[in-house]
């Protein structure tokens, strides 16, 4: 059996040998060691083992479990598959709850499962139906099948206490059986899209500020600019790998559409955040001016909570729209939030995700400094005690 980690294998380890201490009948047939159990009628061996590569190769087992499937890793399902099938009728069972991403080796055996057409791959999918509520008993049985069944292992009363304390999607995904992306999301489902207005055009020569998040070599990078009056926030540009590991970001495409901003718009503040491209950075200061060009570091976590915290409340708020650009929506999407001391950040679902946030990242602080110049522009009263 697969278990998620080490801890995971011996928990599940201490409950099958406390089941077979339970049963007079099992107890007799097995024998149980520290880190296995036995059976020498068959000479069979049941033997838990973590979600690690190295811990699965060399094994020739007729049944391999693979439990929390949602965790596993592309390296180990290869190394399960690779392990199974060596005897005439093996079989490998996985069993988990919904992911909070596509971008799993779950979700692609959910798909080839879906799609019925593989006789030696058996699918059975437990969840309910979407649209109906959260607190519909007959939903929780549909989804949960130890609640309907004859002797019911499951109890309502604690189904209805978590409910009452996860955050609704969360409930979905692992009560409910729903394979929810919002999961983890940082935005609201629904509340990007409420704010789009594909229909504004921002005009030539509007005062407008810009934001860069660039890629030193092979993944995303995003300008985006916001208009300081009424913020609109716009996609520049967006230059991203498309799966090709040898590509690298056109930096002579990513300069040229700048200085086709700057010549555009009245471009009160470039910020740039300065990972891997300081050389273009100093050139686009000495280009459009030092006092126009910003290094603004999105790793500084103290800078960059209270700029995540301004756009989340001008979104939820529909004080700000966008151009409803569909990979604009997608990196929006792919944000999940990372909890600070100093408050959310943004972040991939996971480490090496190829769901690029990058577009987002750039709306963040191009929204925080069009907010700095729309005060700059605010006129100043003066009150003289005569």
């Amino acid at each position: 059996m697969v278990a998620s980690d080490q801890r995971q294998a011996n928990i599940t380890l201490r409950y099958a040998r406390r089941m077979i201490e339970l049963n007079p009948v099992l107890a007799e047939r097995c024998h149980i060691f520290a880190d296995r159990l036995y059976v020498p009628e068959t000479d069979s061996l049941l033997l838990p083992v973590p979600a690690e590569p190295g811990a699965l190769h060399g094994h020739d087992p007729a049944l391999l479990v693979v439990d929390e499937l949602h965790v596993v890793t592309e390296d180990v399902w290869t190394a399960v598959t690779s392990a199974a099938g060596k005897r005439p009728e093996s079989l490998t069972l996985a069993i988990s709850t919904p992911a909070t991403s596509p971008d799993c080796v779950m979700w692609s055996l959910v798909e080839h499962g879906r799609a019925g057409d593989d006789p030696a791959f058996y699918f059975e999918e437990y969840g309910a139906p979407e649209g109906w509520a959260t607190d519909d008993r007959d939903a929780w049985k549909v989804a949960n099948p130890a609640l309907a069944c004859v002797d019911p292992f499951l109890a309502e009363d604690g189904i209805e206490a978590v409910r009452r304390t996860l955050r609704e999607p969360v409930f979905w995904q692992l009560r409910l059986g729903q394979w929810v992306t919002g999961a983890g999301a940082w935005l609201p489902w629904g509340v990007w899209a409420d704010c789009a207005d594909p229909s504004r055009v921002v005009p030539d020569q509007e005062r407008i500020v810009l934001a860069f998040d660039g890629s030193a070599s092979g993944d995303s990078t995003a300008l985006v600019g916001c208009t300081v009056e009424n913020p609109h926030l716009f996609v520049v540009g967006l230059w991203e790998n498309p799966g090709d590991p040898r590509w690298r970001v056109p930096r002579g495409e990513v300069d040229h559409a700048v200085a086709l901003a700057f010549d555009r718009w009245d471009v009160a503040e470039l910020a740039c955040d300065p990972w891997g491209w300081l050389s273009e950075i100093e050139q686009w200061a000495r280009r459009h001016g030092e006092s126009r060009v910003l290094e603004w570091n999105t790793a500084n976590a103290q800078r960059m909570a209270p700029a995540t915290d301004r756009l989340y409340q001008a979104v939820a708020a529909g004080t700000v729209t966008h151009d409803g650009d569909h990979q604009f929506a997608a990196h929006i999407a792919h944000c999940v939030a990372k909890r600070t001391p100093l408050g959310d950040l943004v972040s991939k679902d996971k480490r090496g995700s190829p769901r690029k946030i990058d577009l987002a990242v750039a709306a963040i602080v191009a929204l925080d400094r069009a907010a700095y110049w729309a005060e700059q522009s605010v006129p100043q009263m003066f009150v003289f005690d005569m």
